[in-house]
């Protein structure tokens, strides 16, 4: 299958140790919500020869803190924390593109309530999630 990615100017690649060490790519095209892609490889699978839970968590966790800054700014860069966040796994990832989307769901001004999906390129339901993030104060960020 084509890539399914959008426009290059929208895309974050290679920001963080993580994303540079899993390949996966975030996409900040809509301003309502937060994608991390992944093409699925051998270098994803477990021992089942499906997406790995922790790889599958690490998507859920970038595409939601990723959503949490959009609220601050369109470039999807501000830094948020993870303060908890609950996974539930539902189907195998198997190869191919995933796509995990963030989405705010409620909060105030320091914490905010985001849920998170990850779907196969054919629309199967991965694993969801829900969490609670906080934006990094601007002096921690110096």
């Amino acid at each position: 299958m084509p890539s399914p990615l959008p426009e290059e100017a929208y895309l974050i690649r290679d920001e963080t140790g993580a994303q540079s060490l899993i390949g996966y790519i975030v996409d900040v095209s809509d301003p309502k919500r937060a994608i991390c892609w992944l093409e699925v490889g051998p270098k994803h699978t477990n021992r089942h020869n499906v997406l790995h839970g922790g790889i599958a968590t690490c998507l859920l966790d970038n595409a939601c803190g990723t959503a949490g800054s959009l609220t601050v700014d369109s470039t999807g860069t501000v830094p948020f924390l993870t303060i908890s966040m609950t996974s539930q796994f539902i189907a195998p990832g198997r190869p191919g593109w995933v796509k995990a989307t963030g989405t705010v769901t409620g909060g105030g001004r320091s914490l905010l309530y985001i849920s998170g999906v990850l779907e196969h390129e054919d629309g199967t339901l991965i694993a969801s999630s829900t969490g609670v993030f906080k934006r990094v104060p601007q002096e921690r960020m110096k």
